[in-house]
């Protein structure tokens, strides 16, 4: 369950993410550092567009930390392993029907899909990592295996002090590829997520 959205979080929100968010509705998640790491939007926004991901990964180190992890591979791994480990495949299901409830209850979209490639493909590891911080170990097995994987992200403390932008220039990659970015407009998938 994510908590209310202060001044203070929204000011740290805009300066992790170097712009003010949209639709946001909560925090998902907090870094040992005190700061939000993932926030939740809601499932559509101000215009009634579709906005199918609730969890955001706004930590610029988080971020970077996980796509070290997409650059090493990990994503075709796990994606592979989904094929041939039926423990996994049906961990992964579970972990999409435990997202649609959620979103659900908020707003039902036209769309069933939900997040990082959710349920039969590994494509995001910044929004599976979001969903298991959010939702707690043991709800995403594939995002609970990039957040083991990502590190202590919050080592040098906090990322977003007052007076500056985050610390780590690695916005451009919270929100994902180009592509990931044309879903929320609708011209690309609406599975692999868009900006919060």
């Amino acid at each position: 369950m994510s908590e209310p959205v202060g001044p203070e979080d929204r000011e740290t929100v805009e300066r992790q993410l170097g712009r003010a968010p949209r639709a946001l509705t909560g925090v998902a998640h907090r870094c040992p550092c005190g700061q939000p790491d993932v926030v939740e939007t809601a499932p559509r926004l101000e215009d009634g567009t579709p906005f199918p991901t609730l969890y955001y990964l706004t930590c610029p180190r988080a971020s970077a930390a996980a796509s070290r992890l997409e650059s090493a591979g990990r994503m075709r791994e796990w994606q592979d392993e989904l094929a041939t480990n039926p423990e996994l495949a049906d961990g992964y299901r579970a972990a999409h029907e435990a997202y649609l409830a959620t979103r659900d209850a908020k707003d039902v979209l036209p769309t069933r899909a939900t997040a990082g490639g959710m349920p039969d493909r590994v494509k995001c590891l910044h929004a599976l990592a979001g969903h298991a911080l959010a939702a707690g170990p043991g709800v995403n097995p594939i995002g609970d295996r990039a957040v083991e994987e990502m590190g202590e992200w919050w080592a040098k403390g906090p990322c977003a002090l007052p007076g500056g932008p985050a610390e780590d220039d690695a916005r451009a990659s919270i929100a994902g590829s180009a592509g990931d970015r044309g879903a929320e407009r609708g011209r690309g998938r609406a599975d692999e997520g868009a900006e919060a």
